[in-house]
This record gives C-alpha cells, sequence and structure tokens, in this order.
C-alpha cells in the first residue's frame, strides 16, 4: 500500500464543504510529572476550540476523583466543553447514578457512557450485582439522572467479546436508541474498515453522527498491543514504516504525522466532518494534524 497517494491539501471552508470539528480525548495520569505533561498539551491544544474534550476513566472507576477534576478544570478554566467518561464497571447504579448527578451539579453536560473494561486482573467482564449491565442500560439510566448529551463508543472492527459483527451493530443501535446522539469509534488504521463500517451502520438505520477515532502512532510497540486488545487489526504496511526506527523517535514522529494526515486526508475527501484524536496526552502531532485538516487558532 502507498502510505502516500496524493499531495496532502485539505478543502477548506470556503470550497463548499462542511467546516471540520475536532475532539480531543485525555487520560487522568498516574504521576505529578504525567500530570504537568498532561495540561501542557491541554493548554497547547485548547485555543483550536475543539467541539469537545473527554477525560477517560480507568477500570473498576479507579480514577473516578481524578477524571471529576480534570473535567472540571478543563471546562472552569480553559471554557472548553468537557464530556466525562463513565462506565458500568464495578458500582450498582445508585452509585454510577450519584456520579453522574454529581456531574451535572458541577455544570458537566457530556457523559462518554461505556461499558467499560473489568477490573485489572480480572479477565472476563461480567455485571456487577445491582449495576448497570451493559452500555445501552447506562445510557438510558442517565437519561433519567438528567438530559446529558451523551456520546457512545463504536468498534468498526467488531468488538472482541461481539459473536457477529450483525450483532456488535444491533448493540450499537441500541445504544443510539436508548438515547446517545453521537458514536465515536476505536481507532483504526485502514479507512476502508471505516467506510464499510458506516455503510453497516447507516443500513442498520442508525443516523447519528460516527466520529472516526484517530491514533498519532509514535511508540508502534505500545500501539500494537493496544490495537490487540482493542481488537483492532495492525496493517502490515504500517508495520514496515516502523521497521528499524526503534532508536529514531524523530523519524517516527515524521512517519506518524504522514500516516494521519493522509488517513485524515481520505476521511474528509469522503465527507466526513468530525474527528476525535486519541491524544495520549501528548499534543504536538495531534495540534499538527489539526494544521494540516485547517483547524488553526
Amino acid at each position: 500500500m502507498s502510505v502516500i497517494s496524493k499531495p496532502l491539501m485539505m478543502p477548506d471552508s470556503g470550497s463548499g464543504s462542511p467546516p471540520i470539528r475536532v475532539s480531543f480525548e485525555f487520560s487522568p495520569p498516574r504521576t505529578e510529572v504525567l500530570s504537568e505533561q498532561l495540561w501542557v498539551a491541554i493548554e497547547r491544544l485548547a485555543p483550536l476550540k475543539p467541539n469537545f474534550v473527554s477525560v477517560t476513566y480507568g477500570a473498576g472507576g479507579s480514577t473516578r476523583e481524578r477524571t471529576h477534576e480534570i473535567v472540571d478544570r478543563i471546562q472552569r478554566e480553559k471554557g472548553l466543553r468537557a464530556a466525562a467518561h463513565l462506565t458500568c464497571v464495578a458500582a450498582t447504579r445508585e452509585e454510577v447514578d450519584a456520579v453522574a448527578q454529581r456531574y451535572w451539579a458541577s455544570g458537566i453536560r457530556h457523559i462518554v457512557a461505556l461499558r467499560g473494561d473489568p477490573p485489572s486482573g480480572v479477565g472476563h467482564y461480567e455485571p456487577h450485582p445491582g449495576g448497570y449491565a451493559f452500555a445501552a442500560d447506562l445510557v438510558t439510566g442517565l437519561k433519567k439522572v438528567a438530559d446529558f448529551e451523551i456520546s457512545v463508543a463504536a468498534n468498526p472492527e467488531g468488538h472482541p467479546e461481539a459473536p457477529t459483527r450483525a450483532a456488535d451493530i444491533d448493540n450499537l443501535k441500541r445504544k443510539i436508541d436508548a438515547g446517545a446522539c453521537r458514536a465515536i469509534t476505536q481507532f483504526f488504521f485502514d479507512v476502508d474498515i471505516y467506510r464499510r463500517f458506516m455503510d453497516q451502520a447507516l443500513a442498520a438505520g442508525i443516523k447519528v453522527p460516527i466520529l472516526p477515532g484517530i491514533i498519532p502512532v509514535t511508540n508502534f510497540v505500545s500501539t500494537a498491543n493496544m490495537a490487540i486488545k482493542a481488537g483492532a487489526a495492525v496493517p502490515q504496511w504500517l508495520s514496515k514504516l516502523y521497521e528499524g526506527l526503534e532508536d529514531d523517535v524523530e523519524t517516527r514522529r515524521l512517519v506518524a504525522a504522514t500516516v494521519v494526515a493522509e488517513q485524515v486526508r481520505q476521511l474528509r475527501q469522503d465527507g466526513v466532518q468530525d474527528f476525535h484524536f486519541y491524544t495520549l496526552n501528548r499534543a504536538d502531532l495531534t495540534y499538527a494534524i489539526c494544521h494540516v485538516l485547517g483547524v488553526k487558532p
């Protein structure tokens, strides 16, 4: 596969194309050093005026307080629309509802509702007794708490635990029917995977925006491991691009920028308007790709 097939030119807003919107995902840091890195990234990306930013939620609610603090600070200090991830794992319905009520009271109106991963050391997901079993149930419950804007996850290549692709699409449809207003995909590398998924979603009657999840790959081994866990395919052409670059950080960054620029170029030509970036709490590559998209301060 040729990574660059055409010049990296993006249609601008004056060409009749719909305006581009971006959103960014961050994660609660584990150390003070990583916390400083997070806020440097937020400071760098905030001037791009993203449609929203989201903050992840650790397995079993392990980052509940840190997630809340970061979401609240982003919205309060940066004036950005902040979304908090919330999961079904290791909590009763009453406990989840209490977290949601706290968000609403804090002025947070957007929730990313997820089933969630089992806690560390637990190999298989089991619904908590008295909890929300799956994401569709969580969406229904959140809508009863307050009129939240709710985003949900989508898996272009199918959730690893889904028995069939059709069952996975049906599950996404249930989440939308329960009240979600958009879906955000797991990251992917082959644009055709997203195209086929969109065809399947439209055929199933799913009409809400489905944001492609974009991840700049600076550490190939780490990202490949993430992809395996998420059920995302790593194309051979991508693997070959990173061969021999284990100790060459700068070249890896250039490769990452080129690959993502081509990915978003193709999606943009398909008419995609919204892009969701998994920043990994780093700003430079995401900022550069946004510049290529025409999203500037």
